[in-house]
């Protein structure tokens, strides 16, 4: 018996949210008493024995060529195969874009139980009960999973990655994945950006900087922090700012550890989207705005104000 874990990468390299994935993977195998392997589908550069250093046994790579991009479709069959050769029990995913496509793909396939979103670990006394939450983030619920397998994805930040040391065993696995019936026109990426997903640190603004011409402050926060960027659903909408950095409920779902929200009032619908961060800090002149009800620390001020002193403070705390 084995726990099989999705190892999420972009162009060749291994993304933190799969590292995630092995930590809480790791500890569910102890908990389980079961062997935990990794699988690799497409190219990646790194080397894959060193994630023995976060609980891997085994990694197996699925080659399926080098100019093949991902599809959901044939990714999910091979998972399937090898979780069928490995006898896993459960498949763990990251709750991200390719994790949300495969989970209920592999999850429908293997006649699994499927839960997505999952914060902790699960209780196996009765059979395997996760928490997730519902409700965008206002509450929680505890999911009972009575399939003999179950597919889980987590959410990303909810687990600490932790350094055990060791090597894995990587094997290439003679699975075959055929050509996909999904084709791919264009792909277009950002390039020189911090990922909002994988981001530690997110400075986002609103309406409250006036224009886009203002941007300037909230980008050099976001450079002395090394920070991601992100903005509120108007500031997109008006054409301020790129729309993949929207961050809400119908934009990118967030969880630094630190969120800072510049001139952005609090609206639920953007509150949904990053209320996971561990940290949120508020900047608004309106001391009645939304937001300082869910924020952990708050600076009632002009932004314009407010911003530079503390671009200016940091950067004096590092030369100091």
């Amino acid at each position: 018996m084995s726990i099989l874990v999705y190892i999420d990468s972009a162009d060749g390299k291994i993304k933190k949210s799969a590292l995630e994935v092995i930590t809480y993977g790791a500890d569910l195998a102890k908990i389980k008493n079961e062997k935990l392997v990794g699988v690799v589908i497409g190219s990646c550069s790194e080397d894959l024995s060193q994630l023995g250093n976060y609980g891997l046994q085994e990694v197996y790579w699925i080659n399926k060529g080098e100019t093949r991009v991902s599809a959901q479709d044939t990714d999910a069959n091979a998972l399937c195969e090898l979780a069928e050769q490995l006898q896993a029990t459960t498949l763990l995913f990251s709750h991200s874009l390719n994790g949300k496509l495969l989970a209920p793909l592999t999850s429908t396939r293997l006649k699994a139980g499927l839960v997505t979103g999952v914060i902790e670990l699960p209780t196996i006394a009765q059979g395997i009960t996760v928490k997730k939450s519902v409700f965008s983030g206002k509450a929680y619920a505890s999911i009972e999973i009575k399939s003999s397998r179950c597919v889980l994805t987590i959410n990303p930040n909810s687990t600490s990655i932790k350094e055990i040391g060791g090597s894995a065993i990587v094997t290439e696995s003679n699975i075959q994945v055929p050509a996909s019936k999904i084709k791919s026109k264009s792909v277009q990426k950002t390039a020189g950006e911090l990922s909002l997903t994988e981001a530690t640190t997110v400075v986002s603004a609103g309406r409250g900087l006036k224009g886009p011409e203002n941007w300037g402050m909230v980008e050099e926060l976001a450079t002395t922090l090394h920070a991601a960027l992100a903005c509120s659903r108007p500031v997109a909408d008006a054409h301020w700012r790129p729309h993949h950095e929207h961050v809400g409920q119908t934009g990118i779902a967030i969880a630094p550890n630190l969120y800072i929200a510049i001139g952005i009032s609090g609206a639920i619908q953007h509150l949904a989207g990053v209320n996971r961060s561990k940290v949120i800090v508020v900047i608004n002149k309106d001391p009645e705005a939304p937001f300082f009800k869910a924020a952990d620390y708050g600076i009632v001020g002009d932004a314009f104000e407010v911003v530079p002193k503390i671009t200016a403070a940091i950067k004096n705390l590092k030369v100091n």
